[in-house]
């Protein structure tokens, strides 16, 4: 496994010249360019922890979380049956396929003391995201240390990050429609990979989906419709809902739909008790 792309800079010498936080350039996308598409059953150089409570988020959100004791060679029973602490911070939020971070970045100053974590399989689009983050934290310091993201295939690892119930919110926005018949097994939102969310997502919890393509919107509806641990939230508590707009309005893919004047389906879905 490659090692892991950390938030934390490298420390850099210290010197009495510091560019004041007006001049810090932000990333341009021209440079982080990559393909559309990436093939979720590759098996890509990615680094991941073998269980949640030997992840490291330190090196994400440095403020949150003190520096981890070193690595033991083979675990303890002990760590890996640790449950999760209800009073020790924790990634509630999660953004699967969080393309260029549109919607992390506009919700993290919302929701300064909610830890969010984008994943996104693209090298160059999460390079893109990790340095506009870094760039957001030394321009407006204190600000958008509690949001981060990882170069990650979530439809595989999901459970070496997150324990049962640990999030309170999954957003899936403009993800890959694969229109291809041949291909529908590798949309993001199946009967198996509904198992899966609905394991990690919290009771109440909310997903969020979103796309311009109405065959997957449908597709979509029709998954989470049949899924016993899931129920679609009326229109008005949709609408109701203050990360809607953020939702429908933050993302490139989103940013793109309205000016091009096209039509956004929204579905958003909580997580219920299973049924007696």
């Amino acid at each position: 496994m490659s090692k892991s792309v950390k938030m934390v800079e490298e420390e850099k010498p210290k010197t009495d010249t510091a560019s004041p936080a007006e001049e810090v350039k932000m990333p341009q996308k021209r440079y982080f360019r990559q393909r559309a598409h990436s093939n979720i059953f590759s098996d890509h150089d990615l680094d991941y922890p073998i269980h949640p409570n030997l992840m490291d988020w330190h090196q994400h959100y440095p403020t949150f979380f003190p520096s981890p004791p070193a690595k033991e060679d083979t675990p303890s029973l002990e760590v890996l049956n640790r449950p999760l602490d209800p009073s020790a911070p924790r990634v509630e939020w999660a953004d699967i396929g969080c393309g260029y971070g549109g919607l992390l970045t506009s919700l993290a100053p919302h929701y300064p003391k909610t830890l969010m974590v984008g994943m996104e399989i693209r090298i160059k689009v999460q390079e893109y995201v990790r340095e506009r983050i870094l760039a957001l934290r030394r321009r407006e310091p204190g600000s958008y240390e509690n949001v981060s993201v990882m170069r990650m295939n979530a439809q595989k690892f999901l459970p070496n990050f997150f324990h049962p119930g640990q999030l309170t919110k999954m957003f899936f926005l403009f993800p890959d429609p694969h229109f291809k018949k041949r291909k529908h097994k590798a949309r993001i939102i199946t009967a198996t990979g509904l198992d899966e969310y609905a394991h990690f997502l919290a009771l109440g919890g909310l997903l969020y989906t979103i796309t311009d393509v109405r065959d997957l919107h449908d597709w979509m509806v029709q998954h989470l419709d049949a899924h016993p641990l899931f129920q679609r939230l009326p229109r008005d508590e949709e609408e109701a809902d203050p990360v809607t707009p953020h939702v429908r309005n933050s993302t490139e893919e989103g940013i793109k739909v309205e000016r091009n004047r096209g039509e956004k389906f929204l579905a958003v879905y909580r997580r219920i008790p299973y049924p007696t």
